[in-house]
Formats: structure tokens, sequence, C-alpha cells
């Protein structure tokens, strides 16, 4: 006689929650996995456990998983958060990963890791226009997507399954829990701040990377130190200017570095740009080895940041939403011991020294400031 299998608890959730997938699918048409998880309340890792054993695995979380990387040859790295995507194509290798900072230091893929906030992992493949595709995905506590991988031929393909293969998880039944995520860090209101200190380090910094010790130190948000940074530090530009700087680094043909992050993973681009194509409210960086899909719908504020270093005044263009978050970070295209483009400097000078004409909810051109 046949033993039969009893439902458990987290079985009956599973099903559940997939039943109720299925329903806002069938309601809405297609739906990306992140806002359908945001349509239900659920992180992305608990939408993709209730397809465990259909094109999805779950695997066990360790460093060694993302150090496995390295052999799966040429992929595609994906980083988003809210409203920005960044898709990189290129090899994992010098990586190294420690107790807080992780990282991942080639020209293609340029990654800063957070490892405390890495908490699961799962492989999905699936049929993507008729094609297959095969990525490893890893999550946050709370089922936040952190980073993706994405295999390109079948080369890679069969590199990431024997990497999956060595690293599958006991459970491919159970629904994945919601944990908390890290507490944010901890931040003072405006009128708590030692704000002459405040300026006074930022007027002291020596590197770029020494920020967010000063943001640390005084309890400080990264929006809140636009805000109360030194004069002639920041200056609050329109969300527009986004755009005109990227169009500007096209035709001018200035490198830059974009910064896209997540709670747990910032993956940089450094090179130059040649396609920028906007979509509704997305700006497009459509190139054939990086992507960036920015949704300005999303900018809340855009602001020009100068920070003092050995090397001289470094320059970025930050954008955040409306709760603070930073979306995407530009800067010029640099290396530790060598002072700033200047053809950056003068770009952002230049975007930033306009305004926008608007006619009838249409933009029809510039006109400097000066």
């Amino acid at each position: 006689m046949t033993q039969q299998h009893e439902t458990t608890p987290r079985e009956l959730e599973r099903d559940a929650l997939r039943a109720r997938w299925d329903a806002l699918l069938a309601e809405q048409g297609k739906l990306r996995i992140r806002d359908a998880a945001a349509a239900l309340g659920v992180g992305e890792a608990q939408l993709l456990s209730t397809q465990l054993g259909d094109g999805v695995q779950r695997l066990a979380w360790d460093p060694a998983l993302f150090h496995g990387l390295a052999g799966l040859g040429e992929v595609m790295a994906s980083t988003r958060n809210q409203w920005a995507v960044i898709e990189k194509h290129g090899t994992y290798d010098n990586i190294d990963i420690g107790e807080h900072v992780g990282l991942v230091l080639t020209h293609e893929i340029d990654l800063r890791l957070f490892p405390t906030h890495f908490h699961s992992a799962f492989a999905v493949q699936k049929i993507h226009r008729g094609k297959p595709l095969h990525s490893i995905q890893f999550f946050a506590k709370d089922g936040t997507a952190l980073h993706k991988v994405y295999a390109k031929d079948d080369a890679s393909r069969e590199a990431m399954g024997r990497l999956v293969n060595a690293h599958l998880a006991e459970d491919q039944e159970s629904i994945e829990p919601v944990l908390e995520a890290p507490a944010p860090r901890a931040t003072l209101p405006d009128e708590e701040i030692d704000v002459e200190t405040f300026q006074q380090e930022w007027r002291d910094l020596q590197d770029t990377h020494e920020f967010f010790g000063l943001l640390r130190r005084n309890k400080v948000s990264r929006l809140q130190a636009m805000r109360l940074a030194p004069e002639g530090f920041t200056k609050q530009v329109p969300a527009e200017t986004v755009e005109r700087m990227l169009e500007a680094a096209v035709e001018d043909k200035v490198s830059i570095m974009a910064f896209v992050g997540s709670p747990g993973c910032i993956e940089i681009h450094t090179g130059p740009i040649n396609r920028v194509v906007e979509t509704g409210t997305w700006i497009n960086i459509l190139d054939p080895d990086f992507n960036l899909h920015l949704n300005r719908a999303g900018i809340a504020s855009a602001w020009v940041v100068r920070k003092p270093t050995e090397d001289g005044v470094v320059t970025s263009l930050e954008l955040f939403d409306k709760a603070g978050e930073t979306i995407v970070m530009f800067f010029g295209e640099r290396k530790p011991g060598i002072p700033e483009d200047e053809g950056w400097r003068e770009l952002v000078r230049q975007v930033t020294e306009q305004k926008v004409l608007w006619a009838s909810g249409s933009c029809v051109g510039y006109v400097s400031r000066i």
C-alpha cells in the first residue's frame, strides 16, 4: 500500500500563494515577478519558492556559492532597486568575501557586496522567447532580490548546472519564510546633528570611500548630507539633468561610472556609453555589454555632489527617491591616484547651467543660465 504524503502547513501556504499569483497574472497579464511580489505583499523569494520543482531549485546560501561564479565563464550580472536596474556582461573573478564586505573586481563585472544581507539563493530555469534562460538569484531575509546572474550560452549553462548541483539545499518543497531584514542604520533628525563637525569632516575627506564612514559617525543619511553639506559642496538640480548628462556623455565621448545598488550589492559600470533611448518613463542605456534602465518617475531629487580627495575634488550626480533612498550615482571614470577627468567636470558644469524650456508639456530646448 502506497503511503500518502501529508501536506504540511508550509506547503499549504506555498500552494495558496501560488494560487494568488496565478490569479493576479490572469487578471493583469504579463507582470514582472518584482511587481507581482509587491502587489501580493511578499518578496520575490517567496514567489519563486512556490515554483520549486517547476524550473526552480533552492540553493544553500554560502559564500562558496558566490565564489563558484568564477567558473561560469561569460555571464550577465544584474542588480536593481525599485527604480533602476543595471546589467553587465562579463566574467566573475578576483572574488573576495569578508564578514561585512565583499568584492568582485574585473573591468566588466565590478561589485561591492554586503554579505550580512545575503540569506537565500535559487536556481531558475525558464524558457524566454523560445530560448533557455538559466540564472542564479540571491535574496535578503525578507525576500528582496539582491543580485542575479544569467548564463549566456551553452557552456555557461552547463557550468551553472554543475555549480547548482553542488549547492542544492535539502528542502525543495517549503515556501521561503519571511524573516526580518537587518535594521536600517540609525540616523538623527537635522536639529540633533552637530552640523559644524559634520561639515568640517566633509572638508577633510581624503578619499571618496571615506564618505560612508563620515555618514555613519555622524548618524546622517545620504539625503540629509545633501542638505547639510558645507556650502558649495552640493547643489540640487532638476531631475531631467540626468537625461542631459547621459546624452552629453554620448555626444562628447566622456567615460562615466554608474553605481546601482540593492540592499546587499552595488554594481558598477565604468567606461563610455553609446546609445541612450527613452521609452515612456524609462531612460535606457542600450550598449552591447552594458544596459542601464532608469525609471525617472521615481526621481524625487537630484544633486551634484563634490567630495575632496588627495587627488582633488571628485564630482558626482546622485539621484534619490521620495523615501530618501539612492537610485543611482554617476561619476566620471577615474582611478585612485588620478585626478578627476576634466571632460566629466566640464560636462556636469554645462548640463547644470542649463534650464529646460517647456511648452504645452513638451521640452522644446535648453538655454544657458549664465
